[in-house]
């Protein structure tokens, strides 16, 4: 009961930081979004062509999870190779059907020390290969959210955005820690240090469909995690209602007026969203920056070496008010 007044003010910040399925608090890009049809449109995707023939990746870096170069870092592709015919079997390619394939496997190159896994996965870069601009920051690379001072959102690129993607998870890792197999991020929100939000795909090697869920990661704090369908218990019964490998689903991810809406679409199915409240996670601090990132970031770093997971994008757009490119 909150009829104190310090009871009062626990459960207004509990409630901020709760998640909803009220729809009437979407906002239009996803109210207006139709029930059960995926996002993009897919028959215009041709095989035979590179990955950027098909999709704008100017907007884009890649990271792989490979060490060419020997610098003991993970190997980036920026926009202007990406955008320019790039591809990399059988780590990054155009598939029979045009979709764009990001595989990787359980062990490989990471980004930096503190990095425990091992990607194939697009960063958003705003700049679109203006060298000019710094990477990292607050610059016309990155975007900020709306609560954040005045002078840091005119030195950023953009002011909040959405993440919209279609895909098919056609893999996932089999062998290894039980606690890490069938794991793989499809979506995130990369702030300085913390992320916003990472989207997951799990499906354990015993049951035929997998889970959506995703985490929100309160500023230099922990995680809490959301389910979207069935759980990331690495014990957990078939979700009956889940997604199986290959099955395509659409995401579309937003953050307006510093809340986190998140959408599942799937084919003639009633579209799912969760909404939450980020007042009060600290991404409005003048020091945070943004990024989306989009592919396959896999969650296992163990197992057996030729272990790997992939997932075929089909659909892929990231949209933002104030844009200043």
């Amino acid at each position: 009961m909150c009829s104190l007044i310090l009871a009062s003010v626990f459960c207004s910040m509990l409630a901020k930081s709760a998640t909803s399925n009220d729809i009437s608090s979407l906002p239009e890009g996803h109210s207006i979004l139709a029930e059960g049809v995926l996002l993009g449109d897919m028959t215009r995707l041709t095989s035979g062509k590179p990955p950027s023939d098909n999709f704008d990746l100017l907007d884009w870096s890649l990271t792989l999870p490979t060490d060419l170069n020997k610098d003991l870092k993970a190997d980036t592709i920026y926009e202007n190779p990406l955008s320019s015919g790039f591809e990399l079997k059988p780590l990054f390619y155009t598939a029979d059907d045009g979709g764009m394939v990001f595989a990787s496997p359980n062990m490989g190159a990471k980004t930096s020390k503190n990095t425990k896994y091992a990607r194939t996965e697009l960063r958003e870069m705003l700049r679109r290969g203006n060298s000019r601009e710094k990477t990292q920051g607050i610059t016309g690379n990155n975007w900020v959210f709306a609560g954040a001072h005045g002078s840091v959102k005119r030195k950023a690129g953009a002011v909040e955005g959405s993440l919209e993607a279609t895909l098919a998870v056609n893999r996932v890792s089999t062998t290894g820690d039980e606690k890490m197999v069938g794991r793989v991020i499809i979506g995130q929100i990369h702030a300085t240090n913390d992320e916003p939000i990472r989207l997951y795909y799990r499906k354990l090697p015993q049951n035929e469909h997998g889970s959506i869920y995703f985490a929100h990661e309160i500023n230099d704090g922990n995680d809490t995690w959301i389910n979207l369908i069935g759980s990331r218990s690495h014990t957990q019964a078939d979700p009956a209602d889940g997604i199986k490998l290959n099955e395509k689903f659409s995401y579309k991810i937003t953050v307006e007026n510093d809340s986190l809406f998140v959408t599942l679409i799937r084919e003639g199915k009633a579209n799912m969203s969760k909404v939450l409240d980020m007042s009060h996670s600290g991404y409005d601090k003048s020091n945070q920056y943004m990024y989306f990132k989009a592919g396959v970031y896999n969650q296992n770093n163990g197992g057996d070496p030729k272990d790997y997971v992939q997932a075929t994008f089909y659909h892929l757009d990231n949209q933002h008010k104030g844009y200043r490119h």
